[in-house]
């Protein structure tokens, strides 16, 4: 139980050390820097990784092509949203439209998904 929670707080702590970064190469003008870390991909790094370790190779991939699809689906709508937006509305009210289409695509794709038991999903 307590390797467990050791792994746990060591994944959150990564997740966060790249979260400060991000943000504080941005607030220092390294733009770039800020960018690339930006396009890290973090969350699937961590959890890779511990999916890996817990499940194997195959679940990895099962994951990944769910997560790719996923990504296409939602996530870059998203990003499209928030970018068109935030010079014309401010930058909360893009986010708040991007996210309200990223949950209403990602809600379709989740249905989708459950309902076709796609990607190994039982």
């Amino acid at each position: 139980m307590w390797l467990q929670i050791k792994t746990y707080l060591l994944y959150f702590l990564t997740g966060g050390v790249f979260t400060v970064a991000i943000v504080a190469l941005e607030e220092n003008g390294s733009r770039l820097l800020s960018g690339f870390a930006t396009l890290m991909p973090v969350f699937t790094l961590v959890a890779y990784f511990f999916i890996g370790e817990s499940q194997g190779g195959a679940a990895v991939s099962q994951h990944a092509w769910f997560v790719l699809t996923g990504t296409i689906v939602s996530w870059v709508p998203y990003m499209i949203l928030v970018a068109y937006l935030a010079p014309r509305v401010g930058t909360k009210a893009a986010i708040g439209a991007g996210l309200l289409g990223f949950f209403i695509l990602a809600s379709i794709y989740l249905s989708i998904v459950h309902h076709f038991h796609l990607f190994g999903e039982a």
